[in-house]
């Protein structure tokens, strides 16, 4: 099967799953494809897979989304570079301490807020006083790891058709 036929059937595959009609033998068919693109996607990118992740867990989606972030000392708003069920980046105006944990709240497109609990994973400053900044996820449900799955492909179905 060529590449374009492919990504066509994951997309169909993608759609139904974004509907929650996936089941059985098709949701693990559609799992199984989302790692096989998005171990092509980091291979192109050259980055890679610590031993015992799914590909898909790893792979980072480039999108902007709203992000209210509460520090121990106050809440701030930014937003995202970055995202993946891993976690997420965002350049903020004043560097936290790392390993920091926050609550946070996303705002998806076209659904409910996002809310979960992250750490501060690590800290890069850039000119002046902003920083880039990683955070991880903490303990979130299957449901929130496959809601956060399911829009980092959304937004590389996005990019491969530009």
């Amino acid at each position: 099967m060529d590449l374009s036929a492919w990504l066509k059937e994951f997309r169909t595959l993608h759609e139904e799953a974004n509907r929650g009609a996936l089941g059985g033998c098709q949701l693990s068919a559609y799992r199984g494809a989302r790692n096989e693109l998005a171990r092509a996607l980091l291979a192109a990118q050259r980055l890679a897979i610590d031993p015992g992740r799914e590909p898909r867990s790893v792979l980072p989606a480039s999108r902007v989304l709203q992000a209210q972030i509460t520090f121990f000392d106050g809440t701030v708003r930014a937003a995202t570079r970055s995202f993946s069920s891993g976690g997420f980046a965002a350049l903020l105006a004043q560097a936290p301490k790392t390993k920091e944990e926050v609550a946070v709240v996303l705002r998806l497109p076209g659904g409910e807020p996002f809310q979960a609990r992250a750490r501060v994973v690590e800290v890069k400053a850039k000119a002046g006083s902003a920083a880039h900044v990683s955070f991880a996820w903490v303990g979130l449900s299957d449901a929130e790891l496959e809601r956060i799955e399911l829009l980092v492909f959304d937004t590389v179905l996005e990019h491969l058709q530009a």
